[in-house]
């Protein structure tokens, strides 16, 4: 891992998980960890990788992915602060599951295996509390699993921009909010083609819910867009 250097630190967003953690817990956490800076399209770990940790995103945007047998990435989610990723390996101790990536220049704060474990095996009780990051991703993803299954693809889009701009689940953010993400990407995750999301998109965008840009897609009403899901 090589952290990139004089990138511009944005205020981190409200982080309910670490707001929600005992005082000691927070304050070691915000204690022990470490700064980590990337630029767009830099790697942080890839799959097999062996874990080193946890990390919170603080600014920008990380995306994940797998490699197909063709040697074409597949995207699996796109996120963005105060997500907080790596505590699968926290629980296992076996290799990544798949690559992240700076899909935008990004601040991450990075706290290191050894000492979580030597924090946890001091400080069971604390388990639980990383537990809960593990239990919301699941729920997260079987609900995106149902969609992919059940649902038509205009639905299907309103539910993935729903979810990322609620950082998956973790914030119920009012207001217009813009999604640094591309049709072909949203096609990747959400196992359709571009022509299929594009159309969605139109739909979406004639009920007044999303405003298409390049490169980008504005929330403009996340309760229709909720609705239209």
């Amino acid at each position: 891992m090589n952290p990139g250097a004089g990138l511009d630190v944005c205020e981190a967003a409200p982080d309910p998980w670490l707001q929600s953690l005992p005082a000691s817990l927070r304050q070691w956490l915000l204690g022990t960890a470490r700064p980590v800076a990337l630029r767009a399209g830099q790697r942080l770990f890839a799959r097999g990788d062996q874990p080193d940790g946890l990390y919170g995103i603080t600014a920008g945007q990380m995306r994940f992915t797998g490699i197909t047998e063709t040697g074409q990435e597949a995207i699996l989610a796109i996120c963005e602060a105060p997500q907080w990723f790596g505590e699968i390996a926290l629980f296992d101790n076996e290799p990544r599951t798949h690559d992240a990536w700076a899909q935008t220049d990004a601040t991450l704060r990075h706290v290191p295996q050894f000492a979580l474990d030597e924090l946890l095996s001091q400080q069971p009780a604390h388990w639980r509390h990383f537990g809960r990051l593990l239990t919301h991703k699941l729920r997260v993803s079987f609900v995106a699993m149902e969609g992919l299954v059940l649902l038509p693809p205009t639905p299907r889009v309103a539910g993935r921009l729903a979810l990322m701009a609620t950082g998956h689940g973790a914030l119920d953010r009012g207001g217009a909010r813009v999604l640094k993400v591309s049709q072909e990407q949203l096609a990747q995750m959400l196992a359709l083609s571009r022509q299929t999301v594009n159309q969605a998109l139109k739909e979406l965008e004639a009920t007044g819910a999303i405003r298409r840009s390049r490169a980008a897609i504005e929330v403009l009403d996340l309760a229709a867009l909720r609705s239209a899901a």
